[in-house]
């Protein structure tokens, strides 16, 4: 029998992996029925394309929500590990309630992304390349269902797919969105659902057509205090001498982001403080570093944030932060946040060091003190080809 795991696929030049979807052997599915109360044994399925109902409420009322997390090869290519998957099985459950679906039991959760890594273990990039298989939970009602209620049944699917990192490890110059506002207060901001994404395409893609790799959103109701980033969590750092803290925003219009949960612990390690909280605006010139926090981005330094806003405005920076090192403005109605000067590749110190050790722990170079990893093993995908019988709630 040949030892598991498989060693990567010659087909992709793993040195040059990208951010897109490549097809792989398959992917896991359950569906859950309101009659029974239950989900079916997982069983693996070759085709990529679901099979759905045209009036079915992931398609007509957008009933549905997803995840984001990886697996890595260990040194020598010979394990693999997904990481932290137990969080992201509990912001699904979140998500299904705020969407009003059925929960994914987390052994269920665990044991579907276990065997669909399992299942496509040559698919994992190898450990020498830093890349990752990105594993996609997805969740949604799936049955016909005119009114507007909630359907006889959902499907719980979990596919997977080879890929390098999200934003690169470069600075990013990122631009606030003013003219949008994502979510609404006591909305779905904190809920992994597909709607809250989707209309921030245009805005990022403009964005993006202008210089700026990512898009800030502050709060929907006073556009005063910082929310996220539209692909990834915000963080900040405060120096004073020695002693570092990072700085969270603490609203409920954003998502439990699980990256910047685990480089908050990794800080607490170091003996630096941390601290979640409102975030002004006229804040955010006072860290001597910003980075957004993502499972697809990773950790992604900010070279700048720039914000059109009327210099007479009393939110202006110009007005309220007049002389600052690090606020400067290139034209009329346009203000600019510098922490990466211009020509500078590198991350800061803080971004650096949290990023080595967030990688050595998913890579498996350094020991994992918080129990993080969950190890993938040949029979995980065994328990759905033996016949499908899979795991039962």
């Amino acid at each position: 029998m040949a030892p598991f795991p498989p060693p990567p696929v010659n087909t992709i030049d793993w040195s040059n992996v990208g951010f897109k979807v490549r097809e792989v052997n398959g992917h896991i599915e359950s569906t859950y029925s309101k009659t029974t109360g239950k989900w079916t044994p997982l069983k693996f399925v070759a085709d990529p394309f679901m099979r759905i109902h045209g009036m079915a409420p992931a398609l007509n009322y957008g009933q549905q929500a997803y995840e984001g997390l990886k697996a890595f090869r260990g040194p020598d290519d010979t394990t693999i590990s997904i990481f932290r998957a137990d969080r992201n099985a509990k912001r699904l459950q979140h998500s299904a309630e705020v969407a009003s679906m059925p929960p994914v039991p987390e052994d269920v959760f665990l044991a579907a992304c276990r065997a669909a890594v399992a299942l496509n273990a040559g698919f994992v990039p190898p450990h020498a390349t830093g890349a990752a298989m990105y594993i996609r939970p997805q969740l949604y009602g799936s049955s016909a269902q005119l009114g507007l209620n909630p359907p006889e049944e959902y499907v719980f699917a979990v596919f997977v797919v080879p890929t390098g990192v999200y934003h690169g490890v470069h600075p990013v110059k990122a631009l606030i969105l003013d003219e949008f506002d994502r979510t609404a207060p006591r909305g779905t901001g904190n809920a992994k659902l597909g709607g809250n994404y989707a209309p921030v395409l245009r805005w990022s893609d403009a964005a993006r057509a202008e210089g700026y790799g990512i898009t800030l959103h502050l709060d929907s109701a006073k556009h005063e205090e910082v929310d996220e980033f539209s692909t990834s969590g915000f963080i900040g750092v405060a120096r004073h001498g020695d002693e570092v803290t990072l700085v969270v925003p603490d609203s409920t219009s954003v998502i439990d982001s699980v990256t910047s949960s685990s480089v908050q612990e990794i800080a607490r390690s170091f003996g630096w403080k941390v601290e979640k909280r409102p975030i002004k605006y006229s804040e955010i010139p006072d860290f001597s570093e910003v980075f957004a926090a993502g499972t697809a981005a990773g950790l992604v330094p900010i070279r700048s944030i720039t914000r059109r806003i009327d210099p007479s405005s009393s939110q202006s920076l110009l007005k309220t932060r007049e002389g600052h090192g690090r606020v400067s403005s290139a034209k009329q109605g346009e203000e600019t946040i510098t922490f990466i000067a211009d020509g500078v590749e590198d991350a800061g110190e803080v971004c650096l060091r949290l990023l080595s050790t967030l990688k050595g722990i998913q890579l498996g170079k350094l020991p994992d003190e918080f129990g993080w990893r969950f190890e993938v093993r040949e029979e995980d995908g065994r328990k759905v080809e033996d016949g499908l019988r899979g795991v039962m709630p």
